[in-house]
């Protein structure tokens, strides 16, 4: 997946809005980095799962590396987070 510039953020997180599993993975990429955003492992562990559930092998593989640096209250907020964005979209 190519690298998104600044300029392009506001796309990604719309296609991700829309569900799009790229952009999904994209969104985890970017908070497990801190790309562009803020440093946050719950939130790139729930892009990962989102990517994860419609289809993105990688994001299994990326969530797996950063569960092992989190909590299990922390895994389970960004699984609650990932619960809530799958009710609303």
């Amino acid at each position: 997946m190519a690298r998104l510039d600044m300029s392009s953020r506001e796309t990604i997180e719309c296609a991700a809005q829309g569900g799009a599993p790229d952009a999904l993975f994209e969104l985890g990429l970017m908070y497990c980095s801190g790309h562009y955003v803020g440093l946050d492992l719950v939130a790139a562990h729930k892009w990962f799962n989102l990517a994860a559930m419609r289809g993105v092998e990688e994001a299994k593989l990326y969530r797996s590396e950063i569960a092992s640096e989190m909590s299990k209250t922390q895994i389970a907020e960004a699984q609650r987070q990932a619960r809530e964005w799958l009710r609303v979209h």
